[in-house]
């Protein structure tokens, strides 16, 4: 139904799932989750920026956040706005930074913003929550904050209708976040969708990315691939073996449903 399954992706040709798994949700609370953020974030930034540039905003980091996602989680299938939503997180940022003139209290802004979304990824490392596409839509969308979120400097605001010479529209830091962030941008969509499209895992060049979406506990695993298993009936006595961590075990069962053999499967492989 539009999902980010990257077999699909690659194989298929069906790279349109990059950007239709944003409008897809797992469930009425994955989407209420995802609508409230973005109606008190989103809001707000339209009224500033305009429709166009936050759309391009959301969308584009939606688009980075499955790129990054498709790279490291291979075997499931992902769905949700929540990359774009990051996208807007790293925008606000950005923006703060390439506009420094125009604000007071920036430090506050600033702290408040990272420690939000300090806790967002942290919460994202929890067993079924697609954590690499937060970190991708976040960091495109903080990137394209530099390049879309730029606005003329304290003192051209100020000077702009008076008498003399008038400054310049921007300062030259801000043309330097500008240009740095756009190539730095258009140089990672270009080696993520190069490396995508080749069936490049992510995970084979970054033995440690893994516990960036999920850190494992005796409380919860974060294998992501289906479980699968062996079994063998002799009499009432089902013997079953776990292909994924090799643990066996026997169940006295008789003429067990396939729905018991695949749960009792699935807590086998835990």
């Amino acid at each position: 139904m539009g999902g980010l399954d990257v077999k699909k992706v690659v194989k298929g040709d069906e790279g349109w799932r990059l950007l239709s798994c944003n409008w897809l949700h797992g469930g009425v609370v994955h989407l209420l989750m995802n609508m409230l953020t973005l109606l008190f974030i989103g809001i707000r930034m339209e009224r500033e920026f305009g429709f166009i540039r936050i759309g391009l905003l959301y969308l584009i980091s939606g688009f980075g956040g499955s790129i990054l996602s498709a790279l490291f989680l291979r075997s499931n299938i992902s769905v949700g706005a929540s990359g774009a939503v990051f996208g807007l997180l790293g925008g606000m940022l950005s923006e703060i930074f390439i506009n420094w003139t125009i604000y007071s209290n920036k430090v506050v802004t600033i702290v408040t913003l990272v420690l939000i979304v300090a806790v967002n990824l942290g919460l994202g490392v929890l067993p079924g929550v697609d954590n690499f596409a937060h970190i991708g839509g976040f960091a495109t969308g903080f990137l394209l904050g530099f390049v879309l979120l730029i606005r003329p400097h304290y003192g051209w605001i100020n000077q702009r209708n008076g008498p003399g010479a008038k400054p310049h529209r921007f300062k030259i830091y801000q043309g330097i976040l500008w240009t740095i962030s756009l190539l730095i941008l258009v140089a990672g969509f270009i080696v993520g969708l190069i490396s995508l499209f080749n069936n490049v895992d992510g995970n084979e060049h970054c033995s440690w990315c893994h516990y960036l979406s999920c850190v494992p506990t005796s409380k919860w695993s974060c294998n992501r691939e289906p479980a699968s298993c062996t079994t063998t009936q002799l009499g009432n006595q089902l013997s079953m073996t776990c292909l994924r961590n090799g643990k066996s075990a026997s169940y006295i069962l008789a003429n067990p449903s396939d729905s018991r053999i695949n749960s009792l499967c699935v807590q086998l492989c835990r």
